[in-house]
């Protein structure tokens, strides 16, 4: 990258320190920046109309001459500001309400072009039209017809932000140098670097923008999937001794699991024996709705590298969790010489101390744990495997620190949360991937309702009902965003009124966050023990809590939460063999909110779900892609871009599979880019 691309851009003509700060707020700090700050969307106001043609009702785009400006104070101190402009067929008002200010915007005489809805009062307007002076194009505007637009911060307009861009580009843009090898260039009769910044910017033809748009998606995605690539053979590239998993270690495995697996377990199973037989390091991610067995899996894993004299550790996000899964586990190696301990941040110092000494001295075969198995006072004898359970509640960077705890130890991911195909090949690009597309037998499908307001009073005597056959109930509050505080409250409420109003004949038992870990796994226990018949819960329950004799599952405020987050609550209930419910409260104001609702009723396949969440939200929202080491995505969209997502990732691994370390000449314009993109995360990379 060329010195003047990094040059800041308060040294641009016009900008200066304090201009610079306001862009500053965009991510702007340099001239490469500011050439690679994309629009958000473009307005095509390239067919100019006479203002004889315009119809109430209809989107206009005209030329013509301002002969009038007319600023008034109407009724109830209100401000109307109205600019006459004419062309040779007639006469149009431009209107804006309350925004005063804009009246320096415009001279008698000068020319420009207006864009917007037209009405009809006392004669025809154009309401809060755009607008744009054509004496500030010939000064060095964007120009007219396709117009960008950005997103903005305060103290900055589209105008001031396309003039500031349009000089960048006139001064700086053919400095830019092609990072893609040229034989893709080629392939895909991509347009040169510096033509795509141009046009991105100016479009002159709707062809030449999609043009430069597919040049810079595939580029970003390009270099996205070069990353993958490079950590994928990173991890295959390194060595260690493979695991002896024959007939014999399967044998014993077998003997330890009381139940038949299904196929998909078997299959699976079969995927990861033969990843750990190599001498290549697994790296591999589970996927299964819930209920489906994946810790069964993770147990047969375990169990090999226990077989060959290694540890294996087991890392999930709660403590709820962490405290189950080792419960899960004792009770499966309750008759086995294998050695299982629990590693949480609470608890008793002294066996805390205990506990990490017999880990680092081999003391222990199986670690189920929470973050504080990856503390620094933490060490293994001898790790062999990690699992890493509900991955999308951990960063990448601490699932790097785990592995590094051992030589090169084989990795399972495992999650619940069905990720659709467009977005395991960014996230986890750099992993095979299993799934457990079967569930046990058995399971009977949760029926799930929506229960609008005017048929709550039918929901809670069916709960009624329910309970006093025996069966238990979770009530569960969202989380109200930034207000852990208003959640808490809101739980404690709902607890009080269904104890005093709802069901006072019922015992009601309480679960939030802000417990002690002790408060915590009483509440779960007496719940479990049958000494509540309703347990009102937050989101802490999304994850892991088993209680077979719960079959209702009550949500208030349902439409708060994701898709994702509603399929996981729902999959708490339905494991004890009987007839479960789970019971959707909620007055959604948007169409988008009714769409997700909608789906829940409809559908319990975890895979439609988790792509029709992925649609409603988008990529950016589907839990959370920062955390994952991943780069912000500039121009492309990892969903409405898959098919060019496709074929970058092809090129790259193709490449990467010939130049492992992009040696080539060729690569390493592109290896820079690749480094700049994940400067702030090249742990991803290493």
């Amino acid at each position: 990258m060329s010195h003047s691309l990094l040059q800041p851009v308060q040294y641009l003509n016009g900008i200066g320190p304090k201009r610079s700060k306001i862009i500053g707020r965009l991510g702007i700090q340099t001239v490469h920046d500011l050439l690679y700050y994309f629009p958000r969307d473009y307005n095509d106001f390239s067919k100019i109309q006479k203002i004889a043609e315009a119809k109430t009702g209809d989107s206009i785009t005209i030329q013509g001459t301002i002969n009038g400006i007319q600023n008034r104070v109407a009724r109830m101190g209100k401000t109307i500001l109205e600019v006459f402009v004419s062309d040779e067929t007639g006469v149009i008002a431009a209107t804006w309400f309350n925004q005063p200010f804009l009246v320096n915007k415009f001279r008698i005489g000068d020319r420009l072009f207006l864009h917007g809805k037209v009405n009809s009062y006392k004669y025809l307007q154009l309401l809060s039209p755009e607008y744009e002076i054509i004496s500030d194009r010939q000064a060095g505007g964007s120009g007219w017809g396709i117009i960008p637009v950005y997103p903005l911060t305060e103290h900055i307009s589209q105008s001031q932000l396309r003039k500031i861009i349009h000089a960048a580009i006139q001064e700086y843009v053919d400095l830019l140098e092609d990072a893609l090898p040229l034989p893709l260039i080629k392939k895909y009769n991509f347009l040169p670097v510096a033509d795509a910044i141009r046009h991105i910017h100016s479009p002159p033809s709707m062809e030449l923008l999609n043009r430069a748009k597919n040049r810079l998606v595939y580029e970003e995605l390009f270099c996205l999937e070069m990353a993958m690539a490079l950590r994928r053979y990173r991890i295959k590239g390194e060595t260690r001794i493979p695991f002896k998993a024959g007939a014999n270690v399967d044998a014993h495995i077998r003997n330890i699991i009381p139940f038949t697996l299904t196929k998909a377990q078997e299959r699976v199973i079969y995927e990861i024996r033969e990843d750990m037989k190599s001498d290549k390091p697994m790296n591999r991610l589970l996927q299964g709705d819930v209920g489906s067995g994946k810790t069964v899996v993770a147990l047969y894993a375990a169990l090999i590298a226990v077989a060959n004299g290694y540890q294996a550790t087991f890392m999930a996000p709660t403590e709820l969790l962490a405290q189950q899964h080792f419960r899960t586990l004792q009770k499966f190696l309750s008759g086995s010489q294998v050695r299982v301990c629990l590693l949480t941040g609470s608890g008793n110092a002294t066996h805390k101390k205990n506990v990490i000494a017999q880990v680092s001295d081999g003391g222990i075969d199986l670690i189920v744990g929470t973050h504080a198995i990856i503390e620094e006072s933490v060490s293994f004898k001898k790790l062999g495997l990690v699992v890493i359970d509900e991955q999308h509640k951990f960063g990448v960077l601490q699932r790097l620190k785990l592995r590094k705890k051992g030589a090169s130890p084989d990795v399972l991911i495992m999650t619940a949360t069905p990720i659709p195909r467009t977005l395991s090949l960014t996230l986890f690009g750099d992993m095979d991937i299993s799934m457990l597309d079967e569930m046990p037998p058995g399971r009977i499908p949760v029926k799930t309702f929506w229960v609008s307001k005017n048929k709550e009073k039918a929901a809670y005597d069916f709960i009624r009902g329910e309970i006093s056959k025996g069966k238990q109930v979770f009530v569960v509050y969202p989380l109200v965003e930034h207000s852990e505080k208003l959640d808490l409250k809101s739980a404690i409420t709902e607890a009080e009124r269904l104890r005093n109003e709802i069901f006072p004949e019922c015992k009601v038992g309480l679960l939030h966050g802000k417990m002690k870990s002790a408060e915590k796994e009483q509440a779960m226990a007496d719940f479990k023990e049958r000494r509540y018949d309703i347990l009102v819960s937050t989101i802490i329950i999304e994850v892991g809590i088993d209680v077979p004799n719960a079959t209702i599952m009550v949500i208030e405020h349902a439409e708060r939460f994701g898709l994702a987050q509603l399929h996981q609550l729902r999959g708490r209930i339905g494991r004890g063999g009987k007839q479960s419910y789970c019971l959707l409260f909620g007055t959604p104001k948007t169409a988008l909110s009714r769409d997700r609702l909608r789906t829940m009723v409809n559908t319990s396949d975890g895979f439609k779900i988790a792509e029709m969440d992925f649609r409603l939200r988008g990529p950016g929202e589907f839990f959370g892609t920062r955390q994952h080491g991943l780069p912000e995505l500039k121009i492309s969209n990892i969903f409405h871009d898959f098919s060019l997502l496709q074929k970058a990732r092809k090129d790259a691994f193709e490449i990467v599979c010939r130049d492992p370390s992009l040696s080539a000449e060729e690569h390493q314009k592109i290896k820079t880019k690749v480094v700049e993109m994940f400067k702030d995360r090249l742990d991803y990379l290493l």
